[in-house]
């Protein structure tokens, strides 16, 4: 009585025809068909190079049949074994890995204990200038963070490695090497690059405290000290970890700081041992250190990620009554401000003053009148074996920022483009499976440190494969590797803003008549402006500023600002190379202020998002 209904059988539907009419619905909904074809084209790009890599670490490579006496495209465990366990690992793989892992620990121990108290400071203390440093704090992460590396070996520079000696050198003080390369200088100036990225994470959960939990525990007697460990502590553990996990995860792929103050005294990390790898034409020993790169930034960031989802037991944000108390320093007051002062002048106005000096001078470390010139910048006829014009009068400078704005811009017009178009197709489209695998795939670049990512992309696109040509050495391989790197970004900017768009606006016009085409171009893409905008020039700073990618992809005739910036520096050209660097961190400024003004929001708050 209560059972399903039975019908005859020539009214029953099979499955096959559920299915059948399930596709035939799909199909008319035109972002079902537009995430297909995303899913394919970012499969191509960014999953078949990460296979394409780990395939070369278990197949003989080309040049190495005497070397594993096998024939190439064989299966093979050479690389594998001589990375891991012969007689050279220790220089491939685990002496660069103990670098790493000594460096991204220190830094990562070192920029939370400061990065905390400027957090602090900023966020919940009467330290004078608070807005003002709420900005000028975090302007050392918008710097490339090599920027602070040439400045360190402008000053503190030995001759162990010759070429122009540093300042302190010059002025007769001899500078011992562990404080002019390796471990010191590399943890000194990754903490002033990372700090800021503290102040952000942890500074907007502090802003989101409930200052009333600390009054309660106050009536309760609790001291201070006790409020910070056993409240305040517990409650920014979320926001202090994955500030930990990201500064991790972006140390084990740094290249340009190791490659600056490492190689000179040997001093390698898992970042220039691969990039030595590929130098000497050892792909499949550098497919291994890549995929072991790869791997710590895998892990490394799932652990972030689920961290986040345990974040959400550590509700800081009350519904009602919330207040945010501001703590009074007292005589505090001034050695605090200070302290934020000391470390604006160490990160901003020290390393750029330092370059900028440095492109004027002819000797380095003499101060007096006659040793200043414009001649690197603007000089003619140098007296020098290759640069016989200063920067802003050398072709090659020129051809550089040329390659720099076609290519960085390209490739940021087009990630911002196809981000708001997989935001649209995720959130439209009606096969669920689809817009969840599309999500996940885009967001795969972040989990992979970019050195290793350029890695795989030479890997998979050095060679032809069907009716793909070999791409290295063409402008377009570091297009679309640019595009695929800033996916994660650019997609989640997308998707941010397709949420907060409604289906009215396009219902509305399907109704009047339009086609998805039009009810695209005329009414999303308008209404998403300024974060179609935003989601450009976001990636062009990042490209502007960026070295692992180039450095491996790159060759002279393609040289973007950063790769001809670090040849010059190959070269002992050093004033050179600072004039061009000063040049990327005008354009990386020019750009944060350009995206400050199109989204109306402070460089704080816009790093946050």
């Amino acid at each position: 009585m209560f059972g399903s209904p039975t019908y005859p059988a020539s009214m029953q539907i099979s499955a096959w025809q559920k299915l059948k009419h399930r596709f035939a619905v799909a199909r008319q909904e035109p972002a079902n068909i537009l995430a297909l074809l995303l899913l394919v084209f970012f499969a191509y790009l960014i999953v078949a190079p990460v296979l394409s890599i780990a395939t070369d670490a278990f197949m003989v490579q080309p040049g190495d049949e005497m070397r594993t006496h096998q024939t190439e495209g064989d299966s093979t465990t050479y690389y594998l074994t001589r990375v891991l366990t012969s007689r050279m690992s220790q220089l491939l793989l685990w002496q660069p890995l103990q670098h790493t892992i000594s460096v991204a620990a220190l830094t990562v121990c070192c920029a939370l204990l400061l990065g905390v108290t400027l957090a602090w400071l900023v966020n919940r203390t009467d330290m004078f200038g608070r807005k003002w440093f709420a900005t000028a704090l975090v302007v050392p992460f918008m710097l490339p963070s090599w920027t602070f590396a040439l400045a360190w070996t402008t000053i503190f520079k030995n001759r162990t490695v010759g070429g122009q000696p540093g300042w302190l050198e010059a002025m007769g003080v001899t500078t011992p090497d562990w404080v002019a390369y390796g471990f010191f200088p590399m943890v000194v100036i990754l903490v002033i690059h990372y700090v800021p990225l503290v102040i952000l994470i942890v500074g907007n959960a502090l802003r989101r405290f409930d200052s009333h939990l600390e009054d309660c525990a106050r009536i309760l007697g609790a001291d201070r000290t006790t409020i910070s460990l056993k409240i305040i502590l517990p409650l920014v553990r979320p926001a202090l970890l994955s500030a930990a996990l990201l500064i991790f995860a972006d140390c084990i792929g740094e290249f340009a700081i190791p490659y600056v103050l490492g190689l000179p005294v040997n001093f390698n990390t898992l970042s220039t041992s691969l990039y030595r790898a590929l130098d000497s034409r050892q792909s499949g020993v550098a497919a291994v250190v890549a995929l072991v790169i790869m791997l710590i930034g895998i892990i490394t960031l799932m652990i972030d990620i689920r961290m986040m989802k345990e974040a959400r037991r550590f509700i800081t944000v009350g519904g009602k009554g919330q207040i945010e108390r501001i703590n009074q320093l007292g005589s505090m007051r001034f050695p605090a401000t200070g302290l934020a002062g000391l470390f604006v002048v160490i990160g901003v106005a020290l390393p750029l003053t330092t370059l900028f000096l440095s492109t004027i001078m002819i000797l380095p470390g003499r101060f007096n009148p006659e040793n200043f010139t414009l001649d690197y910048w603007i000089g003619e006829n140098l007296n020098t074996l290759a640069m016989h014009s200063g920067i802003l009068l050398t072709q090659e400078f020129w051809d550089a920022a040329w390659n720099t704005v076609m290519i960085v811009g390209s490739a940021s017009t087009i990630s911002g483009i196809l981000g708001l178009l997989i935001g649209y197709a995720v959130l439209r489209c009606s096969i669920p499976w689809v817009g969840q695998t599309l999500k996940q795939i885009t967001f795969m670049p972040y989990l992979v440190p970019g050195i290793a990512f350029a890695a795989a992309f030479l890997s998979l696109f050095a060679v032809s494969h069907g009716p793909i040509p070999a791409l290295y050495g063409l402008p377009v391989l570091l297009i679309i590797a640019l595009i695929a790197e800033q996916m994660p970004f650019a997609s989640r900017s997308g998707i941010a803003a397709m949420t907060q768009l409604g289906k009215e606006p396009e219902e509305a016009a399907r109704i009047a008549g339009a086609n998805w085409f039009s009810r695209l171009t005329r009414i999303i893409v308008p209404i998403q402006a300024t974060p179609l905008a935003t989601g450009i020039l976001l990636p062009f700073i990042s490209g502007i500023k960026g070295v692992s990618l180039f450095i491996i992809l790159a060759i002279p005739a393609t040289d973007v600002l950063t790769t001809y910036s670090l040849r010059l520096i190959d070269y002992n050209y050093d004033q050179a190379a600072n004039a061009v660097v000063l040049m990327i961190a005008l354009v990386a400024w020019s750009g944060t202020v350009l995206i400050q003004r199109i989204s109306g929001t402070g460089l704080a708050q816009g790093l946050e998002s």
